[in-house]
Order: C-alpha cells, then sequence, then structure tokens
C-alpha cells in the first residue's frame, strides 16, 4: 500500500519557489545525441543515460533552477557535455561510466540563503499562533510535490530584473510599462506559462489528485493556460484585488461585509463588480459616491491613485477594479510612470520594489521577528494569503464559501466563450469553482472585455508555440501597446531581454539578434549584458 489510511488525512500545502523553465527534447540511439527546443538538464541526462553506459550523480535541487535551451549536439561525451552545461553554473567530472555533477557554489547560495531566511520566518510566526505546525523548504521541485493535496504557486521567472525590463523598454518607447499590463504583461506571461505547465505535468505524475492554487502573476493567462493547454481542471486562480476591495468598501457606507453581497465579473485585473445589502437593494451607487468623499476603497498599493471620471460610473452602474485605471485614465497613468521611469532617483514599480525587498530580507532575518512587518504593505500584494487559505479550506471542508476566483466561465458571462477562463464570484467546495452567473454586460464594459479575452487567447497560445505573427497580433488587441514601428521595437527588444527565458522563439530571436537589434534603454541593456 502507497500510504497509510492515516497520513492520507494529513493535508499538505507545498509553496514553490520556482526559477526554472523545463520544456521538451528529442534524441537518438548510436552516439551520443541531444537534440531539440528548450530542453531542461534532467531531460538532457536522461536521454544520455538512456543511449550510453553513463550514469549521472547530483543533487535534483541544483538542476531545478535552471532554464531550458536549444541544444543540437551529437558526438563524444566530452564535447557533448560542454554544450549541455554550458553557462549553467554547473560543473562535472567524468569517472569512467559515472559523470559527477555539482553546482558552483555561488549560483546556489542566493537562491538556497533565501529559501532559508523565508522558510525560518514562517516558521518562527507559526510558534507564535497557537497552532502546532512544522515548515519544510526545498529547492527540490519533485520532492515538495509528492503527494501533495493542494500546491499553491507564486513565483517570477526571471526575478525582479525581469520586471524592471518589461518595464523600462515600453516605457523608453512612451509606452505603459507595468508588470501585469501592456507589454510587461504579455512577457510576464510569455515567461510563466511553459514553467507552470512544465509544474502540471510534474503533479499529473507525484500528486494527481492535488488541486492548483494559482496566484502567479498574470493569474488568469496562468491559470486559463493550465487548464487550456495543460488539461488540469482541479485548477483555481485568485487575485488579492477582489479582497480589498470587500474588506474595505463596506465601511464607506457604514455597512459591515457580512451585511453585504458582492457579485465580480470579468478578467483577472480586469472586473467589475455590484453591490447588494441585506435586504437586496442594490448599493453600487452610493459606494460610488463615497468614492468622491475621499474614503478609503482598498486601492492596492502598486497602483497610483487617479479617481476614475464620476459620470462614467454613475453611468455603468458597476465599480471597476483598481487596474482599470490603466485604461480609463490611460493619459495620466502613463504620465505617472513616464515621469517615475525619467527619475533616476524614483525609477520604475520594480525598481522600487527592488529596493523594498532588500529591505524586507534584511529584517526577516532578525531570529526575533515572529510576525509580518509593516514595511511589507509596501511591497503590495496584501491578503493573497487570506485567499489562498480561504480557498484551500473551502474545498477541503467543502464549505462553499464566496470568493472570487479565475475558474471556467460556464455560462456565467454570457459576453465570453463558455470554456474560456474568467474572475467572477463563485461558490469553492470539494468541487471546486461554482461560478455565479453575473449575466451579460453593457456594451461599453463587453467591448472592452472581449478584445482583452482574445489578447490573452493569443498571449497563451504564442508562449506555447513561439509564434511571433502570433504575438505580434496581441500587441496589436493590447490598448497598452499603441500599433506601430515603436510597437515592434519595443516586442523585439524585449524578445532580446528575456532570451534565456523565451527558448521557443529561440530561431526569432537569433534572427533580430543577426539583424542588429538592441535595447534602446540604457539600464535594461545593462542588466541584459550582465545575464541578469
Amino acid at each position: 500500500m502507497k500510504e497509510s489510511m492515516c497520513s492520507r488525512w494529513h493535508l499538505r500545502l507545498i509553496v514553490l519557489l520556482i526559477l526554472f523553465f523545463p520544456l521538451t527534447l528529442s534524441a537518438a540511439q548510436g552516439r551520443v545525441t541531444v537534440k531539440g527546443q528548450s530542453i531542461t538538464l534532467r531531460q538532457a541526462i536522461k536521454i544520455i543515460e538512456s543511449s550510453s553506459n553513463f550514469k549521472f550523480f547530483f543533487n535534483p535541487s541544483d538542476l531545478d533552477a535552471l532554464p531550458g535551451k536549444n541544444l543540437d549536439c551529437e558526438g563524444e561525451i566530452s564535447d557533448v557535455l560542454k554544450e549541455v552545461f554550458a553557462g549553467s553554473g554547473i560543473s562535472y567530472v567524468i569517472m569512467g561510466d559515472d559523470i559527477i555533477l555539482k553546482l558552483e557554489k555561488k549560483a546556489a547560495s542566493t537562491q538556497q540563503k533565501k529559501v532559508e531566511i523565508v522558510g525560518a520566518l514562517a516558521q518562527r510566526m507559526w510558534d507564535a499562533s497557537p497552532y502546532d505546525v512544522k515548515v519544510y523548504t526545498t529547492l527540490d521541485r519533485r520532492e515538495a510535490l509528492k503527494d501533495a493535496d493542494f500546491v499553491t504557486t507564486q513565483f517570477r521567472v526571471g526575478l525582479l530584473n525581469a520586471r524592471i525590463k518589461d518595464e523600462r523598454i515600453p516605457f523608453s518607447y512612451g509606452m505603459l510599462g507595468q508588470e501585469t499590463n501592456g507589454a510587461g504583461g504579455m512577457f510576464k506571461a510569455l515567461r510563466t506559462i511553459p514553467v507552470i505547465l512544465s509544474i502540471v505535468e510534474d503533479m499529473k505524475e507525484l500528486c494527481p489528485d492535488a488541486w492548483l492554487v494559482n496566484f502567479t502573476n498574470p493569474s488568469g493567462m496562468v491559470t486559463e493556460a493550465v487548464m487550456r493547454f495543460g488539461k488540469w481542471d482541479k485548477v483555481i486562480g485568485l487575485c488579492n484585488v477582489p479582497v480589498g476591495a470587500m474588506l474595505d468598501e463596506p465601511k464607506t457606507i457604514s455597512k459591515t461585509l457580512d451585511q453585504l453581497t458582492y457579485k465580480f465579473a470579468g478578467l483577472n485585473h480586469f472586473h467589475w463588480h455590484k453591490v447588494y445589502d441585506e435586504n437586496g437593494k442594490e448599493v453600487t451607487k452610493d459606494i460610488i459616491e463615497a468614492m468622491y468623499e475621499g474614503k478609503d476603497m482598498g486601492i492596492p498599493a502598486n497602483i497610483h491613485d487617479i479617481p476614475f471620471f464620476k459620470e462614467q460610473l454613475l453611468q455603468m452602474n458597476m465599480i471597476p477594479c483598481g487596474y482599470h485605471r490603466y485604461y480609463y485614465r490611460e493619459e495620466e497613468m502613463l504620465a505617472h510612470g513616464l515621469e517615475e521611469y525619467n527619475d533616476p532617483k524614483v525609477g520604475t514599480r520594480g525598481q522600487q520594489v527592488q529596493q523594498t525587498e532588500h529591505e524586507l530580507f534584511e529584517l526577516y532575518k532578525n531570529p526575533d521577528l515572529d510576525h509580518k512587518p509593516e514595511q511589507l504593505a509596501k511591497r503590495g500584494g496584501a491578503h493573497y494569503s487570506d485567499a489562498a487559505c480561504e480557498t484551500i479550506a473551502s474545498i477541503y471542508g467543502n464549505k462553499l464559501s464566496h470568493i472570487v476566483v479565475t475558474t471556467k466561465n460556464n455560462g456565467s458571462v454570457p459576453d465570453l466563450p463558455a470554456d474560456c477562463a474568467v474572475e467572477v464570484s463563485s461558490y469553492i467546495g470539494s468541487t471546486g469553482a461554482r461560478a455565479i452567473a453575473f449575466g451579460s454586460l453593457q456594451p461599453a464594459q463587453r467591448g472592452w472585455l472581449q478584445c482583452m479575452k482574445n489578447m490573452e487567447l493569443c498571449v497563451e497560445e504564442a508562449a506555447v508555440t513561439g509564434d511571433y505573427g502570433l504575438l505580434m497580433q496581441a500587441f496589436i488587441l493590447n490598448p497598452q501597446t499603441v500599433s506601430g514601428q515603436k510597437m515592434v521595437n519595443v516586442l523585439n527588444e524585449l524578445l532580446i531581454a528575456h532570451e534565456k527565458y523565451l527558448p521557443q522563439f529561440a530561431d526569432k530571436i537569433a534572427e533580430l539578434k543577426a539583424a542588429g537589434v538592441t535595447i534602446k534603454d540604457d539600464v535594461a541593456r545593462e542588466l541584459t549584458e550582465k545575464g541578469l
């Protein structure tokens, strides 16, 4: 028996911090051959072992943080290994038929130290609570996934340096540079989707009954890719923005959350909502009026607070999410972003967060710290843990709690296909999310919604196929990337900037580099030249 009945009742929650990029490979028998697109080191090792007498010895976690690469090598083992491990930070020693691998100390230290620091803080926080919980840390994905009941994912391929490039390259051409919107949001999806799909493949083998709870941004596209291309239906996408709204809006009309009913509909970072009181009376306009009395509406810390046009909100009779400012007040939001971009003392949001993160890790090292530091509020992402824990508890206990999640539409928003992903109010129970019907939107909102959804679908497919033309279609559809030659320049420079995380576009990137395409922004170009 695989495990005892007792152990099967233990709920295991695994949080993965993943910075790698595995995809596919092919091989030939006879001479050692490794050939294919986006091959991971594990896959290369497997094919070498299967086609020869060589046996590899290594620490599995040493390989998980490394991106895939395109390989086409055949010949003696020494020649093949030289190409396979080039630039990986992995050294090797051939001893007869045995090959011993070792991660160079410098490459291993940063990730391991961060995991140890965060893990120790998490343990201290649990120790300060009434609960007896043991925190385990690992950089070995397969070890973490084995027999999990729930897998939560929150990771950033390329770390904050990738975000900085996502922001600065569009800004250098006068376009929005933002983490989940515009060109930056699309490229974050391109880097992230292949990774989440590789996680799903491991889950199919190691924890086939687990639920995947994703809040890796762009959460909507990442979650939809899991359903469309990973063929994994036990997935729910989360966002903290609806949580913030429901926590902060009730008090603006002298109510509590349990007196109100919320109905959300739209896409991740692009939803609207209505509100009703305990008697069934709609109070959406009451909250809109309160917005213009200076009351706190729970705007995320990472979004510049420019007020919406009141007449627009009253006409639609819905409350847009904070990220709609990038579309409804595009002129002002772009001007604010460019102002920060052009000020070397301020920098883009990613540069600001990078400094905040450095300060936070210094605080995390304090052995007496056993609670969330106040400085974390500057980081953004508040309430993610609330949403994740409530979702997991609702599935595990079949609580049917009302939570706003990304899930399959199934007719809840009839303006979109039934099989696409939407972010809607749902009841969460043992079978997952039961989307609550919202109904059709008015023409203005319907037009935005359908444009954004089709842009997302193009990005997701391009992330899997590496289709440059399809990615260009997504850029043309996206309202934040103004169509024309400057848009193409942004697209091409971002491809070069993120080359090591986009092996699916390797041929196009090689073509662009051969044509002499370079990165205009000094900071982004320097980061790229340093391999960061």
